[in-house]
């Protein structure tokens, strides 16, 4: 397996399913096994036939994904359909040429698929602070070739500085930020505000902006709009709600005060788009 912090990872195309991966993960894309329940047990059986990540193309960009320890990851990998409505949304109110931020982008999952569809002319901000999952990014974002996309290893946070994150449990997509007593396993993360990080990308204006940092959101927005004049406020904004708990103040009620309006909601997320 190849350790995806490796300086000097096999090229793609290496971990391309075997047979029998393939046939698992065709199996699983073509019925309902790709629904959530279903996708750790398929983790571990595509494991069986191969320890290791596997190479495949989503939605138009390529990915290594290390299945066994990212829900995201298996998501993706089982399921052609996953945060297709998301991503929808998000190109329907990004033109080509336009701009998109990621804030949280994992693995790239959402910025690289946008950066196929803004172009070369187009331009993409992808924010990760955690090192494992940015080294994952970083070589996906290699893979992919696409240029456009800018990455930054930061947490997004509402002053520069630095901040702690920690992952729970075995999966590493839902690292956080910690806002009370750290663990043993936090790490220290550098921390850059939203304005600081598009004045430095050399970006006026935003036009569809995904924001999933579990339940740090409003720690992220709010400071945001505040600082940022409204020609920078994005046109269409896809936030995580699973988390909404955690907020110290609810960041959608904030936005939609600002003239947003809530288009949609899905179990995860909710669209709003700027009238």
């Amino acid at each position: 397996m190849t350790p995806d912090n490796d300086p000097s990872p096999a090229p793609f195309g290496v971990f391309a399913p075997n047979a029998a991966q393939a046939a698992i993960i065709s199996l699983a894309q073509r019925s309902r096994l790709k629904r959530g329940a279903f996708r750790p047990w398929l983790s571990r059986l595509v494991n069986l036939m191969r320890s290791g990540p596997v190479d495949v193309t989503y939605q138009g960009a390529s990915f290594r994904f290390y299945h066994q320890g990212s829900a995201t990851e298996r998501g993706a990998l089982f399921n052609p359909d996953y945060n297709l409505d998301e991503l929808d949304f998000l190109r329907q109110h990004t033109p080509s040429g336009g701009v998109f931020l990621d804030v949280g982008a994992n693995v790239g999952t959402f910025s690289l698929v946008m950066a196929r569809h803004v172009g070369a002319q187009g331009k993409v901000v992808a924010i990760e602070p955690h090192p494992t999952t940015f080294a994952r990014l970083s070589f996906n974002h290699a893979a992919s070739d696409v240029p456009q996309v800018r990455l930054v290893q930061a947490a997004a946070g509402p002053s520069d500085g630095e901040l702690m994150i920690e992952t729970d449990g075995d999966n590493l997509g839902a690292s956080h930020v910690v806002t009370g007593t750290a663990t043993a396993q936090a790490i220290k993360v550098p921390s850059l505000r939203l304005t600081r990080i598009l004045e430095e990308a050399g970006v006026s204006k935003v036009d569809g902006l995904k924001i999933d940092v579990e339940g740090f959101e409003d720690h992220v927005l709010i400071p945001f709009f505040k600082e940022a004049a409204p020609a920078l406020w994005p046109r269409a904004v896809v936030i995580e709600h699973l988390s909404q708990k955690e907020w110290r103040e609810d960041c959608i009620a904030d936005m939609v005060a600002r003239g947003f309006a809530i288009i949609k909601k899905t179990r995860s997320n909710t669209f709003l788009q700027r009238e």
